[in-house]
């Protein structure tokens, strides 16, 4: 299966890189101002991300308007403690009439814009703005009839994995597979808020990709960037963090969203990481062969006569790499030379006697 960058590359303009995938996830850090969405656009461009994602629902798409019982957070530990569900889900909503414009600022600025839909009316919205691919949320990955309508539109998915089971994991993919997607990547998620590097568990997603037979990734929810390089080395093909332009402006996603610079740095050290992983290889690459003359060698280490006995003070094994290697050191002990010799002399063979 291609994997992302090589998937949407038949039909949009993705940036030449060697690394992940990468997406800034706007989530509702843009405070419910469009001007600040547009900004955020701006500003995951320029730190060299892939794509810009946004999440499309109704706070009554997502929930019931009800604060009693389990429709209020009561988790004191929770960044959205004595929050009713309806009224957080009103605040992080991106309304429908900002996509358009959210889509064309991205597109004039080099970036990918798609969306995370939480209903058949979200998709239809964005299959009306040619939204390139699609995200499923971890805690929508058990929604099948969902996956099954996004799947329909042919166009790549990505799924959280979050909290689901084998089994759950195994029926979305089928469903997606079955349903016409074509091009899949699962992502380990950690669904809570931050995440630690702890329960982040990275050794789970290559097996994700080995057992599903998907393209496979890390949507990180922990703070810095760490896990995410960590993840490219284990052979991450997307990665998908939280972006926002100031954490101290507050907002629903901003304790564990990262501000330009900190995603800047993202971008640049996963391709690090990808082109580091390489290939296996001993003996020096190319580049390394001049350092070969800096490696110790034997060298005669004071003026000699011929017929005089090499020692370990008169043969030297130091720097640089001209003289025999130092494992002929002991061999070469009690030998004698067979005519006068200078110090700083590389050793040969020819400098003894027959």
């Amino acid at each position: 299966m291609q994997d992302l960058r090589q998937a949407l590359s038949a039909t949009q303009v993705v940036r030449d890189s060697k690394g992940p995938f990468i997406i800034a996830e706007m989530s509702g850090n843009h405070n419910q101002s469009l001007e600040r969405a547009l900004a955020i656009v701006d500003a995951a461009a320029a730190t060299g991300a892939d794509a810009i994602k946004i999440q499309t629902f109704t706070a009554d798409s997502m929930t019931l308007d009800l604060s009693e019982g389990e429709f209020t957070i009561t988790d004191p530990k929770s960044l959205w403690a004595g929050r009713t569900l309806y009224e957080l889900y009103e605040e992080a909503h991106t309304p429908a009439e900002w996509h358009k414009p959210i889509f064309d600022r991205a597109r004039k600025k080099g970036i990918i814009p798609f969306s995370t839909p939480f209903s058949e009316d979200a998709v239809e919205l964005l299959e009306s703005l040619d939204a390139p691919l699609y995200k499923i949320a971890s805690f929508e990955a058990i929604d099948l009839p969902l996956i099954r309508c996004v799947a329909e539109t042919g166009k790549p998915m990505i799924i959280s994995t979050g909290m689901a089971t084998p089994v759950e994991i195994g029926e979305a993919v089928e469903t997606a597979l079955s349903a016409g997607c074509t091009n899949l990547t699962l992502l380990k998620c950690t669904s809570s808020y931050p995440a630690s590097p702890e329960n982040t568990n990275l050794v789970t997603m290559p097996l994700l990709g080995q057992t599903f037979g998907c393209n496979f990734g890390l949507s990180d929810h922990t703070m810095g960037t760490g896990v995410s390089v960590a993840a490219t080395a284990l052979g991450a093909t997307v990665i998908e963090k939280h972006f926002i332009l100031d954490r101290s402006e507050g907002g629903v996603d901003s304790a564990f969203s990262l501000e330009p610079d900190e995603f800047t740095a993202l971008v640049v050290e996963t391709e690090r990481a990808a082109q580091a992983m390489g290939e296996i290889w001993f003996g020096g690459t190319e580049s390394e062969q001049k350092g070969r003359k800096k490696r110790r060698s034997l060298y005669i280490g004071e003026d000699m006569k011929a017929g005089d006995q090499l020692t370990s003070r008169n043969l030297r094994r130091i720097r640089p790499g001209s003289g025999l290697a130092p494992r002929y050191y002991d061999v070469l002990l009690g030998r004698k030379v067979g005519r006068d010799v200078a110090k700083g002399t590389p050793m040969s063979w020819d400098l003894l006697d027959d």
